[in-house]
């Protein structure tokens, strides 16, 4: 039994080793099995089927929805006072700028008090250009405009006297007072025209030293003379143009001689004409006998008329001789004021001459007077004095502090971040502001901004998958704002050149308000096709030698079949494409997109 046992014993033996021999040889292989085993498998082709559908071509932006146009509120100079620059710091009379009451968030209207500093107000205006000065009477521009727009009043682009009424109305209707001069201000007033009525002063007694001066008295006693001699001259010469009361006399004398002369030519002429009449012839008596009758009767001798013909010739002759003696002296008479007036005129122009050089010698002489040069400058210093008082007062009245005035782009707005407290010192940014309305910012690749325009649709999706249209309202420049959250967005230097700041506007605000600091995607539409197009993936698409893109269809086994086409819109890794052989591809078939 004990032989039996240790047969069994090593026949187990004998199968256990012969077991793990077995076991031993089907893992090893020769160097040649293990090449072929390690051969890679026949490669096969990886294929997509070719499909119709709609391509709509999109840019991806990872953007946040905010409050639209964040704008960082500074104040532009001092609140209350005259100076100070911009930033605030330092009011009147030195004064430190500090928050008496700060901005509180919310919505803001126009003509609410931003902030208060040093009890003094900050009103919120709207307008497109920033305040940037003072704005005091005489003031002109723009930003005077913004103002009065604001105010309600005329538009003129002048700080005028309506501008500064409506000033204190509206500083009063909100229970402060306008800014009025300081004492500073007024005393700077009562100096400038205390300055121009000394200079009135001096000049009236350096005026009146030159007039009394005796360097220049014998000058002015010579041009007065002159003048003197010159309207006396003028008098006499417009005299003489009149005869004189001795030839007025004469020549009426002259006259009745005439006159004297033509009544004797009359009375001669008379007597001879009655001289020259015949005598009356006498008429027959009824006692006459015949022969006496035919006898005739004598007859008178003739009047003597040469006695009377004589007077006439006489007569006329006189009257021809006076006639020429009132001719004649009429003549002399004119000759002689004719030569008269000669005279006079050479007197006048002879007097002019001496008024002119005497007028000429006095101008000279006062001009290199001393006292002629210490009134052209006491003339000076009173037009100086004149234009600064001018000036001065043109900006003298009530004002508006640079500081006292937030003009913003659109209102109502909303405050949506207070950077100071009560008890800060102004010293840079003291709010941020924006719209009431919703925007989402982000950035894109500068290559896909490219494709972007305003205006083009797009699709908002939030955190839990909500899907909200939108529309793209900038891009670049008009889009990027500055950030209310960050500053190191401040400091940015804008070296990073790789992207672009977009902006986008939801198309409804409902139910945005919890989400205001949420991250966004959103998918702006860049082009689409107008239906449903033969589509492949763009993998599929190969250019040949020729430069024409094909694509290959798979064929039963591993054959395939290239096909030319023609390419459109490409969206999400597919491409529209158009056989240029009608039927060669068509919906369904595989496409090969890669060799396995």
């Amino acid at each position: 039994m004990g032989r039996s046992r240790v047969l069994a014993l090593v026949v187990a033996g004998v199968l256990v080793i012969a077991g793990v021999g077995w076991v031993v040889g089907s893992r090893l292989r020769s160097p040649a099995d293990e090449a072929s085993a390690r051969r890679p498998p026949k490669p096969s082709l990886v294929t997509a089927p070719a499909e119709r559908r709609k391509l709509t071509s999109t840019v991806t932006v990872n953007g946040t929805l905010t409050y639209g146009s964040p704008l960082p509120v500074t104040l532009a100079g001092t609140v209350g006072g005259s100076g100070g620059g911009a930033g605030g710091s330092g009011g009147a009379g030195g004064m430190p700028q500090r928050v008496t009451t700060a901005p509180k968030p919310g919505p803001i209207r126009e003509g609410q008090v931003l902030m208060q500093v040093n009890g003094r107000p900050v009103f919120a205006m709207e307008g497109k250009k920033p305040m940037y000065r003072p704005l005091m009477p005489g003031t002109e521009g723009d930003d005077v405009k913004q103002l009065q727009r604001a105010l309600r009043v005329k538009v003129t682009g002048v700080f005028d006297t309506a501008t500064v009424a409506a000033v204190k109305r509206w500083y009063a209707k909100r229970g402060y007072q306008a800014q009025e001069p300081d004492l500073e201000s007024r005393k700077t007033l009562q100096q400038l025209r205390q300055a121009v009525q000394t200079a009135k002063e001096t000049l009236a007694a350096d005026r009146k030293a030159l007039n009394e001066g005796l360097d220049v008295r014998p000058l002015r006693i010579r041009r007065d003379n002159a003048r003197r001699d010159l309207r006396s001259a003028e008098k006499a010469l417009d005299d003489a143009r009149e005869i004189t009361p001795e030839q007025e006399t004469q020549l009426a004398a002259l006259r009745r001689a005439v006159r004297a002369a033509e009544e004797q030519v009359v009375a001669a002429e008379q007597a001879l004409a009655e001289a020259r009449k015949p005598a009356p012839t006498p008429t027959p008596t009824s006692t006459t006998t015949t022969a006496t009758a035919t006898t005739p009767a004598p007859t008178s001798s003739a009047v003597d008329t040469s006695l009377l013909e004589m007077k006439l010739d006489n007569a006329r002759q006189d009257l021809h001789e006076a006639r020429q003696a009132v001719a004649a002296y009429e003549e002399q008479i004119r000759v002689e004021r004719d030569k008269r007036l000669e005279e006079l005129r050479k007197a006048v122009r002879t007097a002019k001459e001496a008024e002119a050089t005497a007028a000429q010698a006095l101008s000279r002489a006062r001009k290199v007077s001393p006292l002629r040069m210490k009134v052209s400058h006491s003339k000076t210093n009173l037009a100086d004095a004149g234009t600064m008082l001018a000036e001065y007062r043109k900006t003298y009245g009530s004002s508006v502090p640079a500081g006292e005035i937030v003009f913003l782009p659109t209102l109502p707005a909303r405050i949506d971040k207070t950077e100071v407290k009560p008890g800060d010192t102004i010293e840079g940014k003291v709010a941020t502001v924006t719209t009431s309305a919703f925007a989402v910012t982000g950035s894109v690749d500068a290559k896909e901004a490219k494709l972007l325009r305003p205006g083009q649709e797009a699709g908002m999706e939030t955190t839990d998958g909500t899907q909200l249209p939108a529309t793209l309202t900038a891009t670049g420049e008009d889009a990027r704002v500055a950030s209310a959250q960050s500053e190191e967005d401040e400091e940015d230097d804008g070296s990073d050149t790789g992207s672009v700041p977009v902006l986008l506007t939801p198309d409804s605000a409902k139910g945005l308000k919890s989400m205001v600091g949420s991250p966004m995607t959103v998918r702006i539409s860049v082009g689409s096709t107008e239906g449903e197009v033969l589509a492949v993936p763009v993998s599929a698409v190969v250019t040949s030698a020729d430069g024409r893109p094909r694509v290959r269809v798979a064929l039963d086994g591993d054959r395939v079949r290239e096909v030319e086409v023609r390419t459109g819109l490409t969206a999400d890794g597919d491409v529209e494409v158009t056989p240029l052989r009608a039927g060669e591809l068509k919906e369904g078939d595989r496409v090969v997109v890669s060799d396995a």
